[in-house]
């Protein structure tokens, strides 16, 4: 390769740049010590990765700005943030939600907004000791590791090296991601986010949604915002739809005063009692379920395999639908299709996809307790079934590359891949590596809960001290 396509000298090199690569990023520039930092991200702008893209305000967090401080060391960044953004007269429409700034439910992309500032604030203060940022704005292919750091392979031809890599690639969101496993279903399916796309259906014509999720709701408020009038209907194999966030008041840390609760049964049972406490007490029930959050990767991580797949298997819809709560607009949008009866929710399993003779989605479908399958013609299908972790069924070059290389291996029950607690990944024969590391969703199999923006903060802060005191 010639000179021209290849660019040495990077100290760190994270592949991704979405938020996870941007927290890495501007944690290691805040380190001592000079440093060069490239990120490897398609996208023009960097922090706002499949998440945070979003530009219609009703896509909004599903947390309040309370819970989602890009700063482990501050929890009320977002907060401070969103209140002079809104004194300079950004988000007036904020106003409507009639709440104060810590409690407010910001649109993703303003968040998105938010997560460059504080990236571009870090690049400042990495500028003065000498370290530097740079985004190559490419497609990382495939990667090799060798006794004097890795090199990736772009989309465009380029080959980048450097002493170390982070795979920071975020979510792979099923309505973006194309699966090996996958039928006529990402075909014929409109994007949840697209609503210039939704504009284009039938606006009286029935709707199948795919899935009961937090994109499933992002979908129903696309719809709305296109215009469309007609019947939605909503298969997921449960028909559990996500519990609206509220705001409960504080509750007493249970976790922390019995240490003998370790396995997945055990806790839900103590969670149980506790909400049923709660409630007696005229208590909202999500007080309790609140306080779990800071103990989830520890209790993941010291269960068992059979326990973890025992939670997988028979409590984790109740656990998406409890805990990965709507945010209020779009719970209340939610209720009154539902009262309107144009928003309907079916327990169902999705057998299959194709495309009838008139070009409309044909969808099968075997309702729960039943044996027999029914077929299903709307004028639109949306896939909502969230994210897709295990790395086998993922269609893109990256992950099949590495695997097939044996450089990574997939995460406990395939969920993303594996690590050690510090982050450096095992490969095939599970070795620990001393070049590549991973952060953030990759990770969903060591931690459970590895997506939220205030883990991945702590995830990204723990790296950085991590890379930045590594020798070669």
């Amino acid at each position: 390769m010639s000179a021209q396509r290849e660019n040495l000298a990077s100290d760190v090199l994270i592949i991704g740049g979405g938020l996870s690569g941007a927290m890495l990023a501007a944690q290691l520039l805040r380190q001592p010590g000079q440093r060069r930092v490239l990120i490897v991200e398609p996208r023009r702008e960097l922090g706002r990765g499949e998440a945070y893209s979003a530009t219609h305000l009703g896509h909004t967090l599903n947390g309040n700005a309370a819970r989602m401080s890009v700063d482990p060391d501050n929890a009320d960044d977002l907060t401070a943030w969103l209140g002079h953004f809104i004194a300079a007269g950004g988000w007036p429409e904020s106003a409507e939600q009639q709440v104060p700034v810590a409690e407010l439910f910001a649109p993703r992309g303003l968040f998105g907004v938010y997560a460059r500032q504080r990236l571009a604030e870090a690049e400042a203060i990495g500028s003065q000791q000498g370290s530097k940022l740079e985004h190559v704005q490419a497609e990382a292919l495939d990667l090799t590791v060798g006794e004097q750091g890795v090199s990736v392979s772009l989309a465009d031809g380029r080959t980048l090296r450097a002493t170390r890599a982070v795979l920071a690639t975020g979510m792979f969101a099923a309505a973006r991601t194309t699966r090996l496993s996958d039928n006529a279903l990402n075909t014929a399916a409109v994007d949840p986010w697209d609503i210039q796309a939704m504009q284009s259906i039938d606006a009286d014509g029935r709707v199948v949604i795919i899935g009961s999720g937090l994109t499933m709701v992002d979908a129903v408020v696309s719809l709305q915002a296109a215009g469309h009038r007609g019947l939605i209907e909503v298969f997921s194999r449960h028909g559990l739809l996500p519990h609206e966030r509220r705001q409960p008041p504080a509750w007493e840390d249970f976790l922390a005063t019995d240490p003998t609760l370790r396995s997945p049964l055990q806790l839900l049972r103590a969670l149980r009692g506790q909400c049923r406490t709660a409630q007696q007490q005229g208590i909202d029930w999500q007080a309790p379920l609140d306080t779990v959050r800071v103990h989830i990767a520890r209790l993941w991580s010291q269960a068992s395999e059979r326990h973890k797949r025992q939670f997988v298997r028979h409590v984790r819809p109740w656990w998406e639908s409890h805990h990965h709560r709507s945010p209020p607009q779009g719970a209340a949008l939610l209720a009154r299709l539902v009262e309107e009866g144009r928003l309907r929710i079916h327990a169902a399993s999705l057998q299959g996809v194709e495309i009838g003779v008139d070009g409309q989605p044909v969808v099968t479908l075997r309702f729960r307790g039943q044996a027999l399958v029914e077929r299903l013609t709307a004028a639109a299908l949306i896939n909502s079934t969230g994210i897709e972790y295990d790395w086998r069924r993922v269609a893109r070059s990256l992950p099949q590359n590495l695997l097939q290389r044996r450089l990574v291996q997939p995460g406990p029950l395939a969920l993303g891949i594996a690590a050690d607690e510090g982050g450096a990944v095992l490969d095939a024969e599970g070795q620990v590596s001393r070049r590549l590391f991973a952060m953030g969703p990759p990770l969903r199999g060591l931690w459970w809960e590895s997506t939220a923006v205030t883990d991945v903060a702590l995830q990204a802060k723990a790296l950085a001290l991590r890379l930045a005191g590594a020798g070669d």
